[in-house]
């Protein structure tokens, strides 16, 4: 008996005679699942290119289209051979966010909602100060971690997003929008360090200088203290600059507002911290909201700039955003004026920083929470 193709699944089609006196077992060949070609580091496109017997250069090519030109589609690859061209439709396939919404603020801020391909909704804030223009870039649906301040883990974690998922909000920015922005954090729905392969996967290709070419001192990951997460971060060398969401300074109050100290303590996470500056990591940044009655004490200052200057970091002073909390109110301008007084007698280097895009609900998960209200979803 013979087999002309071979089993697919382990299901071969019955067997049927061939005219030749012999029967033959024929078997359906399903397609190759195609795989989203913008998950791809550069170094994983080489060596898919091998695979297709094709010379290294070809990646940089795709690299070209994909991230400086804003192809969306293979028949763009105008200098690649037709046959490569097929042989990448074959293979592979576009997966990038849609844009659902875009609201601009009175105060400059602008909030992209993007809906991905199974449904699930992300956001992205693009924040302007003076010459600066920071994409704040989302990299899970959801969140774990349930800080009670922070409106993206409200409705629980859903999925961790795609490098192409992640890249792809900065590409729009910069492409779809034609946005020039200067920096890029990881600070947008989700914790990152919690999406550590897909986070380096999409660091890397925005920072290959094939591909955007974002250097790494316009990259910043902001977590919320995922302790492991900052360890394997330190093993790299991927030059980023780290912020830690502070939020307090104590063990029994950090304990209520980011249940993740529970598990990673302020000890283990400042000494983890230490280990990421001693790796030749960039300079660490403590971000701190400031609730008032809560954490806006003068004790809290100071122990503040000590953290602050155990770990040789600047401080950012944020004025916490009401409705993002159960009942926390905004300090005074008097008030947070007296903390960036404290924090600067103490020598720290400290920056105080308005929330803005309130009008356009621009704290984390605030807009695509709205829309998962409305959908019955956001993922």
């Amino acid at each position: 008996m013979k087999t002309i193709c071979e089993f697919v699944q382990g299901k071969p089609v019955p067997l049927r005679p061939t005219g030749l006196g012999e029967e033959t077992e024929i078997s359906i060949v399903s397609p190759i699942k195609k795989k989203d070609i913008g998950n791809l580091t550069l170094e994983e496109l080489r060596a898919e290119m091998a695979r297709l017997g094709e010379r290294p250069f070809r990646a940089v090519q795709i690299f070209d289209w994909l991230y400086r030109r804003g192809a969306s589609s293979f028949d763009e690859f105008d200098n690649l051979p037709l046959t490569l061209r097929e042989a990448l439709g074959r293979r592979f396939t576009f997966v990038r966010p849609g844009l659902e919404t875009r609201l601009e603020s009175a105060d400059g801020t602008l909030k992209f909602l993007f809906r991905l391909k199974d449904g699930a909704f992300v956001e992205t804030v693009l924040i302007p100060a003076g010459a600066r223009l920071t994409a704040c870039l989302s990299t899970q649906v959801g969140c774990k971690f349930g800080c009670v301040f922070c409106a993206s883990g409200s409705h629980g974690f859903e999925r961790n997003l795609a490098p192409s998922e992640i890249t792809g909000q900065a590409l729009y920015l910069g492409t779809a929008a034609g946005l020039k922005v200067t920096n890029y954090v990881f600070m947008g729905m989700g914790e990152p360090l919690d999406n550590f392969g897909n986070l380096t996967a999409a660091i890397r290709i925005l920072n290959a200088p094939e591909g955007m070419g974002i250097a790494a001192r316009r990259l910043t990951i902001s977590t919320a203290g995922f302790v492991p997460g900052i360890e394997r971060l330190a093993a790299l060398d991927l030059q980023v600059n780290l912020s830690v969401s502070l939020h307090a300074v104590t063990d029994r109050l950090r304990d209520r507002l980011m249940p993740i100290n529970r598990k990673y303590p302020l000890e283990k996470l400042i000494a983890a911290c230490e280990d990421y500056a001693r790796s030749g990591g960039r300079m660490l940044t403590l971000e701190y909201i400031l609730i008032r009655g809560v954490n806006d004490g003068l004790d809290d200052a100071d122990g503040l700039a000590a953290v602050a200057r155990r770990l040789r970091a600047k401080v950012n002073l944020i004025a916490y955003s009401p409705g993002c909390g159960p009942g926390f109110e905004t300090p005074t301008d008097a008030e947070l004026a007296r903390f960036e007084g404290r924090l600067a007698e103490r020598k720290v280097h400290v920056t105080l920083r308005q929330s803005k895009g309130k009008d356009i609900l621009a704290a984390c998960g605030q807009l695509a929470g709205r829309f998962r209200d409305k959908t019955g979803r956001s993922g």
